[in-house]
């Protein structure tokens, strides 16, 4: 299988007063064992600043990437309609000049840091049974950006996106 997801990446934590909510490509490809049980790998990329927390002429535009995997279990409603649930585990970090981050308490998100959490949506399958389109949204923990001093909220990330995939 192979999926590719557009969306927008939201930072529900304290890191929600440093960033806005970001433009989120997310890339999945794995195996299916059996029409209900999947493993993956994912890679993916945002792009966002820290115009929340600076002005104009001191905000820092960066990406940010990560990587993981994980098991997907999908149950059909119909032959063309199904509902996914997914659990990952992996890592993630922003790209900035060194130093960027470290002076809002960030320090540790610009190593990659632990993320772990899981996401829930529903497929349309087309004609060709091995196309399908979704939607779906997730939350995960993204250890790494945690705010280092006072913090005040876990640094939770909720994403949502729209889906095209293809399984083989």
């Amino acid at each position: 299988m192979v999926e590719s997801r557009l969306g927008a990446l939201v930072f529900l934590g304290d890191f929600k007063h440093i960033a806005p909510t970001a433009p989120w490509f997310h890339v999945d490809a794995g195996y299916e064992f059996v029409k209900w049980l999947a493993v993956f790998a994912y890679g993916e990329l945002s792009f966002t600043d820290t115009s929340e927390a600076q002005g104009p002429s001191n905000s820092v535009a960066f990406p940010i990437y990560g990587f993981g995997g994980g098991p997907r279990v999908t149950v059909h409603a119909t032959p063309r309609v199904a509902f996914f649930l997914e659990g990952d585990v992996g890592a993630m970090r922003a790209d900035v000049p060194h130093g960027a981050l470290v002076d809002l308490g960030y320090a540790k998100a610009e190593t990659f840091g632990l993320t772990f959490g899981g996401r829930l949506g529903v497929e349309w399958y087309q004609v060709d049974r091995h196309l399908a389109l979704g939607l779906d949204v997730g939350v995960r923990d993204a250890t790494g950006f945690a705010q280092q001093f006072l913090s005040t909220s876990p640094p939770l990330m909720l994403d949502a996106s729209a889906a095209i995939r293809y399984t083989f």
